[in-house]
């Protein structure tokens, strides 16, 4: 959406809910007959996992390991492979634990993938983060705080810190203060030579979606400009990426993942890690309404962009079926 439009209230719909008459039982012998013997039962496994909720899957686990003493994720890797194994194991998580596993792996390779600190840390609300970090010093006993300072630098490590330590004043609603602000962040880049990036990363990092939104419209007013167009002319590089994740969640957090989505399939090769981090990640919580963002966006359904992937030879068999069974019918 525009970013001058108004700021979208909406209910967040999921495309994968509970299931009714659930038995984990059931499922626990179901899924060990699909992997029992020789070859692998792959859509068993699929119309299981990927039509429960996250609190099912738990259950099932549970079950798995009372009927038959085996752990489930162990026989689950051992069955399967590929990009279908990472959306099936990314599904057994709970999706904190998920995240925390997404932000180590994001440090912890060569160099950081910036992109998947600002989509999974800029991007979600503060209860989210908080349960994040706690799942990440658990399994890792460090402190995400402390890791993601020894790996970034500069305003946009202080921006990541901010988010995690809750800075944003969600009460915040100050017309007077907005309009202020909105000053001193166009004096801060467009008015001035060179660019003040703290001044950036200390407003916005501290403003709640309501105050922000009355800094972007003030903003407008003053420069003509939208922030993000400004931004995008004064700034580059992972700093940017994190500014913008923050001012497209405020105006429309279904819109941002939608567009994550896109530049994952976008161009030669899919990212699938991206791919399958969000449809994982946000399919209990918002895909629904991701979907609808991703087809007013883009003129066709989520769906489609996926099966068309494979005819392109990107995604194929159990991975896409895996994927579009989360993303739901059209």
């Amino acid at each position: 959406m525009s970013l001058s439009g108004d700021m979208e209230e909406y209910a967040e719909v999921p495309t994968v809910v509970p299931a009714a008459n659930f038995d984990a039982v059931a499922d626990a012998h179901a899924l060990r007959a699909a992997m029992k013997g020789f070859g692998t039962d792959e859509q068993v496994i699929i119309d299981i996992l990927c039509q429960r909720s996250n609190a099912q899957r738990q259950a099932i686990t549970e079950a798995y390991k009372k009927e038959f003493g085996r752990d489930l994720i162990a026989d689950l890797k051992s069955e399967l492979g590929g990009n279908f194994e990472n959306v099936i194991i990314g599904l057994m998580l709970p999706t904190d634990e998920y995240c925390a596993k997404q932000l180590y792996k994001a440090m912890k390779g060569i160099g950081t993938s910036d992109d998947v600190l600002v989509e999974i840390l800029c991007s979600r609300p503060y209860d989210e983060i908080v349960q994040i970090a706690a799942a990440y010093e658990k399994l890792y006993g460090s402190s995400l705080e402390a890791d993601i300072q020894g790996d970034t630098s500069g305003p946009f490590q202080r921006l990541l810190v901010m988010a995690l330590q809750g800075l944003r004043d969600n009460y915040a609603y100050d017309p007077a203060k907005a309009e202020e602000q909105a000053q001193i962040l166009y004096n801060a880049g467009e008015g001035t030579v060179g660019t003040d990036e703290n001044a950036f990363v200390e407003i916005l990092g501290h403003a709640g979606q309501r105050h922000a939104y009355l800094i972007f419209q003030e903003y407008k007013k003053i420069s003509g400009k939208t922030i993000e167009q400004a931004m995008e002319s004064e700034m580059s590089g992972e700093l940017l990426h994190g500014l913008l994740a923050m001012v497209k969640t405020v105006h429309n957090r279904p819109a941002y993942f939608a567009e994550r989505l896109e530049a994952a399939m976008k161009g030669l090769g899919t990212d699938d890690d991206a791919l399958i981090r969000i449809i994982v990640s946000r399919c209990e919580i918002d895909l629904a309404n991701i979907k609808f963002e991703y087809e007013r966006m883009h003129g066709k359904t989520l769906l489609s962009a996926v099966k068309s992937e494979e005819e392109a030879g990107e995604t194929s068999g159990d991975y896409r079926n895996a994927l579009l069974a989360l993303i739901g019918s059209a």
